[in-house]
């Protein structure tokens, strides 16, 4: 499986990915806004040996309090039917990790099964004083650093972009 940075081929296969594995088209039609109004900070593609995406990850800038702290959002991950349980989705999310700290990112929030994302290191956003704007579960609501101490000068509520508003 190959782990890749999405390339400007990938962008319809990408559409067609989450509109097979998303019961609506509400997440396409968010990675193709957030691609358009320049919000798309890290996105990956996983690709089998014929080449066709079957996995993509995509990260953007959310807002921390007040301030924009460099904090990505991890969302939309998708993993095509066929493809699951390979441990496809968990390649994507460590890779994207290892980019956006080597870029100097701080740190990720993910709107989530605290089950399925605690593997990765994600705590409880509550551990580190943020909450989410929207109306989710607490234990949904994680955060991780890639830098230890990166909530230190960051906390309160966190807003994602405004694209995920139509969501």
């Amino acid at each position: 499986m190959l782990i890749r940075s999405e390339a400007l081929a990938d962008q319809l296969a990408i559409d067609r990915l989450l509109k097979n594995v998303f019961p609506t088209e509400a997440e396409a039609a968010l990675v193709r806004a957030l691609r358009e109004n320049g919000h798309n900070t890290l996105s990956l593609v996983a690709c089998n040996d014929d080449g066709e995406v079957v996995g993509h990850l995509m990260f953007s800038p959310v807002q921390v309090g007040e301030t924009d702290t460099g904090v990505q959002g991890l969302a939309p991950l998708c993993v095509h039917p066929d493809y699951r349980q390979q441990g496809i989705a968990a390649q994507l999310v460590r890779e994207g990790f290892d980019t956006l700290n080597e870029f100097g990112y701080p740190a990720c929030v993910v709107l989530g099964d605290p089950a399925y994302y605690s593997r990765f290191g994600f705590k409880p956003a509550a551990d580190f004083g943020l909450s989410c704007t929207w109306d989710v579960p607490a234990e949904a609501f994680m955060a991780f650093e890639f830098a230890q101490g990166a909530f230190e000068q960051a906390s309160g509520e966190v807003a994602y972009c405004p694209e995920f508003d139509a969501l």
